[in-house]
């Protein structure tokens, strides 16, 4: 009898393949012969103590025109009677995100193997996290207040600020050593005071790229992708215009990930993508790491592969 993997994700439908992390999941374990059944967070519930689902099957392959099929019509099962379950949602970290954890973690207590585990998801902000790694990290202040944001940009001069939340490059914004809109930008990004948001000390080492160096299973992947600013930019995101190029982990890049590696997998985190300029770690992405399409068309690596075979030998003990 085949292996069920559920997948929590955004809709199918709006995937890119070509570059899509989820895709490679999907397709790594169809290989290895598992059912994939695929729910959206919206398709999860709870009655009288038992995690359920709405899910349907899929048939992914790997053709851009015609790349995915749904077998059959969705519907209900008890989540814990799945052998494992990838939470792939994207952020933000909000009341339904955190009650799909809720769900998904009494889905693990009944049975199901949950990667990235429930309670780290919520526990584990992707920007704050790196406040337990401060040896690793540039100066990094989490704050609300105005005028500790603004002592922050006094003493460092060169300043990111971005929401405590945000991916994809949304919202991250400079200010350099004149000052020119601080006040806007920490007043619109705090709503005045009563949000959290991180601030950076600016890495002019961004320029040669931020580089997502990946984690699975607590060893981190031999290649990363560096995310290169264009020009007038100081975003490396993809989402955001960035140029992506796959390379080899600096020795930098492999002491932070084989440090981190083995603490963050003690967490349940088993698929961690770190988020590293020049030598320094700036976020801990947990929620759903991305990169793993344009890494394996580079270098011909598995990374999702990677990721289903731990899953098989954790299930196997």
């Amino acid at each position: 009898m085949s292996r069920r993997l559920g997948v929590v994700c955004d809709p199918v439908e709006a995937f890119k393949p070509y570059k899509d992390t989820t895709f490679a999941l999907m397709l790594a374990a169809q290989a290895r012969g598992w059912d994939v059944v695929v729910f959206g967070m919206a398709d999860l519930w709870v009655h009288n103590g038992i995690a359920y689902g709405r899910g349907r099957r899929i048939k992914v392959t790997d053709d851009r025109k015609h790349w995915f099929d749904w077998l059959g019509d969705a519907e209900p099962q008890p989540l814990g009677a799945l052998d494992a379950l990838l939470m792939r949602s994207d952020p933000p970290v909000n009341a339904d995100y955190v009650a799909a954890t809720w769900v998904l973690e009494l889905a693990e207590a009944q049975g199901a193997l949950v990667v990235n585990k429930p309670s780290a998801l919520r526990d584990y902000n992707e920007k704050l996290a790196t406040a337990w790694f401060p040896d690793f990290s540039p100066p990094t202040l989490f704050a609300a207040d105005l005028a500790t944001l603004r002592a922050f940009h006094a003493q460092h001069g060169d300043v990111i600020y971005k929401p405590i939340d945000g991916m994809g490059g949304r919202g991250i914004f400079r200010v350099k050593p004149d000052g020119l809109n601080l006040g806007s930008v920490i007043e619109q990004l705090t709503d005045y005071g009563r949000q959290m948001i991180t601030a950076q000390a600016y890495l002019p080492a961004i320029s040669e790229g931020d580089t997502r160096v990946l984690i699975v299973h607590g060893k981190p992947v031999d290649y990363g992708l560096a995310r290169i600013p264009q020009a007038g930019e100081t975003r490396g995101n993809l989402a955001a215009g960035g140029r992506g190029e796959a390379r080899p982990l600096t020795a930098a890049q492999r002491r932070i990930a084989e440090t981190l590696g083995p603490k963050l997998l003690a967490k349940g985190l088993w698929f961690v993508g770190l988020d590293v300029i020049g030598e320094a770690l700036t976020e801990i992405n947990i929620t759903s790491p991305t990169c793993v399409r344009e890494i394996d068309a580079a270098f011909g690596t598995d990374i999702a592969g990677q990721l289903i075979d731990a899953i098989q030998h954790h299930l196997k003990q």
